[in-house]
């Protein structure tokens, strides 16, 4: 009999999203076979998940639970971090900050969390990092993409307990630049959400692209308010502006609403060079369907798909197998994340603070995405994510990549001091 597929609904009410730890056990009391050993530390490893669980984004916390819990049950099928067993504890970050700060004391203070990890809201992670000063444990950010984190709290206030394994938004603005470079629009336009995030990849998108394209003009901006689901006016304005480029930072069920109505609207028909920064998410690729247009340019933190090798193909086919779906780009970095406190745990040999910062500050992982660096002065995980054009395959029901563009990492990401000549890109050779 084949295995029943488990939908994202059947997912949340069988109870999988309340803890990893449920799913790997507790602690034996007396271990024998693979926990025999004299562990190198004392254990458990405990890590605390926060990610959004509720709301109309709840299926991105969904993801990430997906591939956390694959993580831990591999982990611990292996031995564990260092001898002994890892436990997570996964809750509710909703997108408000105060939940937020009070799940990362909850997991410290009550649940005695040794590492912190998630975080889909950029707000969130601001708001959090002075307080990973204060409690003095690592925080992994899975999601939030602010290029303030770490260039603001990390760098400049020297909060050393913020790492983050995905990409930030240099990849939305400055890496979109410059494949648009080569696009023969002149004129480009954009509807984003109407906060930071839109801003700032937007501003990205502008001074970048008009350093390496001084002819290029920007005539158009439509910002909507976080929650929109009707997208026709926002449409309208654009339309009426005739950009021949199109930039847009609307992700999840947002991005998804603006694309189909944008298809019903001919807005397509009309602009032919389009850019969706996280227009490869997952989510979007299945909730827009068939009705995305071919030949539009999307990225993310993490394509499936990329890069085609042997660790990433076997990753995507485990868990294909596991889940019945296809991994989100916040099933990779939760992945990772847990990886990568394994071996930060294991270089160190224990599970300190401050010697697990100082094994992470310049470690080198190889993961799904691709061989990652946590950048020593900033904690930033330096990879590549591609960017490519849509395109049909019959293996899937949805569109992927077609033509691949990968940009090097060393060259769209701003470097420190993060302010003065030689900080942002374009860079001299």
């Amino acid at each position: 009999m084949g295995k029943k597929k488990i939908t994202r609904r059947d997912f949340i009410k069988a109870g999988l999203l309340t803890t990893a730890a449920a799913a790997v056990g507790p602690v034996a009391l007396k271990p024998t076979g693979l926990w025999a050993a004299t562990p190198k530390i004392k254990g458990p490893v405990k890590v605390g998940y926060q990610a959004v669980l509720s709301g109309t984004l709840a299926g991105y916390g969904a993801f990430h639970n997906m591939g956390v819990m694959m993580a831990a049950e591999e982990i611990n099928g292996a031995g564990g971090i260092a001898g002994v067993k890892l436990e997570v504890d996964f809750r509710d970050s909703t997108l408000q900050a105060p939940e937020a700060i009070k799940n990362a004391r909850y997991h410290v203070d009550s649940w005695g969390a040794d590492f912190l990890a998630g975080i889909d809201s950029s707000g969130q992670a601001l708001a959090l990092a002075p307080v990973m000063a204060e409690l003095d444990r690592v925080l992994m950010v899975t999601h939030a993409a602010t290029e303030k984190l770490t260039e603001q709290h990390v760098f400049k206030n020297k909060v050393k307990q913020v790492f983050r394994i995905c990409s930030p938004t240099y990849q939305d603005g400055h890496a979109a630049a410059m494949v648009a470079k080569d696009l023969p629009a002149k004129t480009w336009a954009t509807i984003s959400p109407k906060y930071e995030y839109g801003y700032t990849c937007w501003e990205m998108f502008k001074n970048t692209l008009g350093k390496l394209r001084p002819d290029v003009k920007f005539v158009a901006d439509s910002w909507a308010p976080f929650g929109t689901t009707d997208f026709r006016a926002h449409i309208n304005t654009i339309m009426d502006a005739k950009p021949e480029g199109f930039y847009s930072v609307e992700w999840a069920g947002e991005l998804i609403s603006m694309m189909k109505q944008a298809v019903q609207a001919g807005f397509f028909n009309r602009i032919k060079h389009v850019m969706l920064p996280v227009g490869a998410a997952m989510d979007v690729l299945e909730g827009v369907g068939g009705e995305m247009p071919e030949n539009i340019w999307i990225s993310g933190r993490y394509f499936f798909l990329y890069p085609n090798n042997a660790r990433n193909n076997e990753w995507v086919a485990r868990f294909k197998k596991r889940w019945d779906h296809y991994p989100a780009y916040v099933s990779e970095t939760g992945y990772s994340a847990l990886y990568a406190f394994k071996k930060a745990v294991e270089l160190a040999g224990s599970k300190d603070t401050a010697k697990v910062v100082q094994a992470l500050e310049g470690m080198a992982l190889d993961t799904p995405a691709g061989h990652r660096v946590f950048r020593k002065e900033d904690h930033q995980a330096m990879y590549e994510v591609p960017w490519g054009l849509t395109k049909s395959d019959p293996k899937y029901s949805f569109k992927i990549m077609g033509k691949q563009v990968v940009i090097p990492a060393k060259d769209f990401f701003a470097r420190p001091p993060f302010e003065g000549p030689g900080s942002n890109p374009p860079f001299k050779a």
